[in-house]
């Protein structure tokens, strides 16, 4: 009976997946190991609340997977991780849902309905998707705490946002003002400038060009330029650059005077022959002229300065006429510059739309017409009043709401801010006080943020969400800001305060303590945002609760989400912790990139452009593979994804199955190891004695290992680390199992076959461990076979997740081991491809391999693993050779350029040819003393002597004395293919390798000895055969053939690679069953292969000569049914005693 479970051949991850989940839940895993590390000190996470309206996507799994990885490691380093899940309850998400399932329009409405019954449906669907996203998150293999986790809604939570709100407003951080804002039609609310960043849409909209005649010059009009028809009905004023030049243009065609800058003609007219310029102006010259408004539903505006041209540097000639037209109310520039001028007042900017977006009785053309729809309509109007001169579209990115996905605008309104400009240089060093991975971001895209930081409108004029806790007179001259629910009650003398929803405490009134009657709390709620970065306090109901908890695990030790948060939760904690406390939030925070589908694209639930998580990839894969897909790409770089499912895919086939069949082969030895010795027990101390070099470097591999992870993870660089882990994965399970098979099967003796048994489970173990927080699955599958190898005590524990990182063992560390291994599996590899570019199979023996070098650690390395390089690359000897001349043929060229420069004339024919005809001793010279001095024919100067001159061919020369360096040749090296014919040859960095592909007998035998075997091999996996399997193979092939002649010379190599008994077909008999069979041919040579079951094997011969035919079939019959059959036994047989020895059986 084995110790261990026996491993299937064929594996279904997300199977075994499944069952591991089952035992975690029997187990209460996750529960478990918060209690096993309780004591230890504290590892503060902080957990983005995502929308629970929705079900998780492949962004959410990315953060999800790369939060789960930190927090199981450092539980399992030591720390306590507390890990609460986290909900955003409130805002536009939750009410854009009830919203559409209502069939709500517009803000009246809801007001109609009742904000009690509208919160009411809000609330009912906050958690809609909780459970699934319990279910999945946990299918994911995210061990978070779904049971001890926080809601924005809850009453504790919504009481630290009032704190929170209160200290900002102690500070003098908090101030109420009218600005253009960014605005959601679609969700009748101000947006935040951060939240504007986040879905920009490439869109067609009109780009129109309209005239406004002036009120004392007949025929003329300023040209001003729009894409946006619909703000055209607000027009009070026109701007103009005061440094432009401006030309007045007689159209040629229409007999009208316009009014545009002179760089911007081309908008109007595509020829000079079209327009006469009549005058030129600068814009400044311009200011203060009136023209004819639009339209008159705002003409008593006139005396207040309206209708006229204003001064304007903003204004750019990039598009359109160089003239803008302004609308105070839909444009910050406009805004600013009316403001200035006079024209309005921040109580008065003409917002002539209300709050869903619909123009007001006042437009009486276009009243109650959604704007963006009124853009057709106005552009109509115009063309009748013959103010539309150009009608057209211009393609641009254009922002819409996240959430509605809607077209936004720009609005006046009046709102409620926190001075973020106030606190903007301490936002900027706090954000250098934490760790960043990938660094770029917080250097970059966070910091510009920072540096171009706005003031945060925060308030929402909405209903399902927290109420900002000011109450004001009905002038707004009086305010109260309330921290808390106490001091609400003592404020209103209210005493059943227990939900602070609207519904609740809207009716709640202060008395004023200025005789102005009553306070009333103001409409707007909190800013989704504001909620969710106050986070660190309300989760713990700060400062009302756990007050001394929060104050030492402030700030935290980690957070992680996507790129997208940079302008969103990152941005947001940031503000609130700077300024409550003047810190950063956290300590270190990795960032991801975005998930796209495979064509790049942003994935989209409505277009289907992206396979489902849990169907199609987890269901099909396993979580493991996409957890390890999503955090071996740039992803944990921060960069995007091109999310494929082959991707997936190929983490199974080359990471997941060649370590499964690592772990298999394992579990096969052990359990071969059990079936002779009895239990197995995992020995730790074996690595410390170790002689075998290859156990000696994957022992070293695997402590390296361990020192690089923890490196690493103390500075989150995930992107470093899972590449190594997998890396290694391909030393253990390529290199290391490979190489070593044998001994790991038992082949060179019990000692060595304990000692490769232990090394491995050792290696093995400690792979599962560092893998463990990134795949927690297959990791848990390994470790609850092989555990029950090991020892009651720290290192035998119920789950893998509940053991501790090991600490390194620097001292079984050894590079020089691990540089010779390197070097050996360089000359392997290279090796291979030699054989592979001459087509020769690596099952066919090769007569040498020889190494051509002078480094001397590389040849210790071949001389210290050559048995390893002679099987990988199947050849009976390994020399090594330091002369290279009788291999090697040198060449020499010029370096041309760098000769004729440096050598000048000395540069002549006669060295070119003689550089070119240098004998070995002179290359070889000239490599070692870096020089040579060379006589050179050079053409002769006018002033040389006569002695000096020599007649050549007709030509005056003058010998001169030439130093030649090592950088004026270029020396080249190729195989002498003349003198050795016959060898394959490449030349690699810093040695050459030399195979000789000639073939003894002995060799040719072994080739086909190995064929042989690999179809006996191929032949027990078809039939699903494993080792420990007792069976007898049976062969035929023809006796005259040299196939044969090799079978039996090489009969004992087959019985020691095949590891069962081998007998020619002939000697098989009616009690060996048949299992499997197969005909084929080897090199032509007709093979027939029977894998039967086992039995002894009778000499039918001998013993027909001594009994009748009934006393063989009974003697056959007994001798079979014995257990422990010996080499000699003595049976009945008719009432006589008989013996029966080798001469009759044998024992397979």
């Amino acid at each position: 009976m084995f110790n261990i479970t026996q491993v299937e051949e064929r594996v279904n991850f997300p199977e075994e997946e499944v069952k591991i989940l089952k035992y975690w839940n029997e187990i209460n895993a996750f529960q478990k190991q918060q209690d096993l590390t309780k004591d230890r000190p504290r590892f503060t996470f902080y957990d983005g609340p995502p929308f629970a309206t929705g079900l998780p996507h492949y962004g959410h799994m990315c953060a999800g997977t790369i939060k789960d990885v930190v927090c199981r490691y450092f539980a399992m380093n030591g720390k306590y991780v507390e890990r609460r899940f986290g909900w955003d309850c409130h805002g536009l998400p939750v009410e854009h849902e009830i919203d559409k399932a209502l069939n709500i329009k517009k803000r009246g409405d809801i007001l109609n309905m009742g904000i009690d019954k509208y919160n009411h449906e809000c609330r009912s669907i906050v958690t809609k998707y909780a459970s699934e996203w319990r279910r999945i998150v946990g299918r994911a293999g995210r061990w978070v705490d779904f049971d001890n986790d926080y809601k924005t809604m809850d009453p504790s939570y919504m009481e630290s946002v009032w704190w929170v709100f209160k200290q900002l407003w102690e500070k003098g951080l908090v101030y109420r003002g009218c600005k253009v804002m960014p605005y959601s039609n679609g969700c009748s609310t101000v947006l935040s400038n951060f939240e504007t960043q986040q879905n920009y849409k490439d869109v067609w909209d009109p780009a129109i060009v309209i005239t406004f005649p002036l009120v004392n010059e007949e025929n003329t009009s300023f040209l001003a330029w729009t894409t946006t028809p619909w703000t055209l009905p607000s027009n009070l004023a026109l701007a103009v650059n005061p440094k432009f030049v401006y030309v007045k243009v007689l159209d040629k065609a229409t007999n009208t005077h316009y009014i545009l800058a002179e760089s911007r003609i081309v908008e109007l007219y595509s020829n000079a022959t079209q327009y006469e310029i009549v005058n030129k102006v600068f814009g400044s010259q311009l200011e203060g002229i009136e023209y004819v408004p639009l339209f008159d539903y705002f003409l008593d505006r006139k005396q207040q300065g309206c209708f006229k041209v204003l001064s304007a540097s903003y204004v750019t000639d990039k598009d359109g006429t160089g003239i803008v037209h302004i609308a105070p109310g839909f444009g910050e520039e406009d805004y600013k510059l009316s403001l200035k001028a006079g024209i309005i007042t921040p109580q008065d900017p003409l917002v002539p739309i209300d709050s869903d977006g619909r123009f007001l009785e006042c437009v009486t053309d276009f009243s109650g017409m959604d704007i963006k729809s009124a853009d057709k309509e106005v552009r109509r109007t115009l063309k009748l009043k013959q103010r539309l001169i150009k009608d057209g579209q211009v393609y641009h990115s254009y922002p819409f709401c996240w959430r509605s996905q809607t077209p936004l605008i720009y609005k006046a309104i009046s709102c409620w801010f926190i001075k973020v400009t106030a606190i903007k240089d301490e936002l900027i060093d706090n954000n250098k006080k934490a760790r960043w991975v990938p660094n770029a971001i917080q250097e970059g895209r966070f910091n510009n943020w920072l540096e171009q930081a706005q003031d945060w409108c925060f308030s929402r004029n909405r209903f399902w969400g927290n109420p900002i806790p000011i109450w004001a007179s009905e002038d707004l001259e009086e305010l109260v800001c309330v921290g808390s629910i106490d001091e609400l009650k003592q404020l209103s003398g209210v005493n059943n305060i227990s939900d602070l929803h609207r519904e609740f405490i809207d009716q709640i009134t202060i008395p004023s303590k200025y005789g102005k009657g009553v306070l009333r709390r103001i409409d707007e709620v909190f800013d989704c945002w504001f909620e969710s970065g106050s986070m660190p306090f309300a989760q713990q109901h700060y400062p009302f609760e756990r007050k001394d908890l929060f104050e030492n695990i402030f700030p935290a030790d980690f957070i992680a989400e996507g790129l997208d948060q940079t302008r969103g939760w990152f941005y947001t904690l940031n503000v609130i912790s700077t300024a409550l406390r003047n810190d950063t939030p956290y300590k270190n925070v990795i960032v991801n990139g975005i998930v796209l589908n495979e064509k790049g694209e942003k994935m989209s639930k409505s277009k289907k452009n992206y396979p489902d998580p849990e169907d199609e990839i987890i269901n099909v894969f396993g979580a493991d593979a996409m957890r390890l897909y999503l955090i071996n790409s740039g992803l944990v770089k921060a960069q995007p994804l091109n999310f494929n499912k082959e991707g997936v895919q190929n983490v199974i086939k080359n990471v997941f199955l060649p370590w499964y069949n690592a772990y298999r082969f394992l579990i096969q030895n052990l359990q071969r190891y059990e079936t002779l010795f009895g239990k197995f027990t995992f020995d730790d101390s074996v690595i410390n004695k170790v002689q075998n070099t290859m156990d000696k470097w994957i022992i070293s591999c695997s402590q390296d290992l361990l020192e690089f992870v923890r490196t690493e993870m103390e500075s989150y660089r995930l992107y470093t680390i899972v590449p190594r882990l997998i890396e290694y994965l391909d030393s253990l399970t390529n290199w290391y199992v490979r190489l070593n098979r044998n001994r790991i099967k038992g082949d060179q003796g019990n000692h060595e076959w304990q000692l490769s048994l232990n090394v491995l489970f050792d290696v093995l173990h400690k792979i599962n461990l560092l893998m463990s927080p990134y795949v927690p699955f297959i990791t848990e599958a390994f470790y609850q076979n092989m555990r029950k190898c090991i020892p009651q005590g720290k290192n035998q524990m119920d789950s893998i997740h509940f053991l501790q990182i090991p600490e390194v063992r620097k001292e079984l560390i050894d590079p020089q081991i691990a540089q010779k291994v390197k070097k050996m599996q360089m000359v392997i590899e290279n090796a291979r491809k030699l054989r592979e570019t001459h087509k020769i199979s690596l099952k066919q023996p090769v007569n040498s391999l020889t190494i051509l070098t002078t480094d001397e650690t590389l040849l210790q390395s071949v001389q210290l693993l050559s048995k390893y390089i002679e099987e990988e690359i199947n050849t009976p000897q390994i020399l090594v050779e330091k002369d290279l001349a009788q291999y090697i043929q040198q060449q020499a060229e010029p370096e041309v350029k760098l000769c004729g420069k440096e050598l000048r004339e000395k540069f002549s024919p006669d060295l070119i040819q003689q550089i070119k005809n240098f004998s070995q001793d002179q290359i070889t010279q000239l490599k070692r003393e870096g020089k040579i001095l060379l006589k050179v024919l050079v053409n002769a100067k006018k002033q040389a002597s006569e002695k000096q001159l020599q007649q050549q061919e007709g030509n005056l020369v003058q010998e001169m004395e030439c130093e030649l360096l090592l950088k004026h040749v270029k020396i080249t090296e190729q195989f002498n293919t003349q003198k050795h014919q016959n060898l394959l040859f490449t030349k690699e960095d810093g040695y050459s390798l030399i195979i000789d592909p000639s073939q003894t007998q002995k060799l040719k035998n072994l080739g086909l000895a190995r064929e042989f075997t690999n179809r006996i091999q191929k032949l027990r996996k078809k039939a699903q055969l494993r080792q420990e399997d007792k069976v007898i193979i049976f062969y035929s092939v023809d006796k005259d053939s040299q196939l044969f002649q090799a079978l039996e010379n090489e009969k004992e190599w087959i019985q020691n690679q095949i590891k069962k008994p081998l007998y020619p077909l002939s000697q098989r008999s009616f009690l060996n069953l048949e299992i499997a069979s197969e005909k084929t041919d080897i090199e032509d040579q007709l093979v027939t292969l029977v894998i039967t079951t086992y039995s002894p094997l009778f000499n039918k011969q001998k013993l027909q000569q001594q009994f009748n035919e009934k006393q063989v079939d009974t003697i056959m019959r007994v001798i079979l049914v014995l257990e422990n059959l010996q080499p000699t036994v003595e049976i009945t047989l008719d009432g006589q005693k008989i013996v029966l020895d080798h001469n009759h059986y044998t024992i397979p």
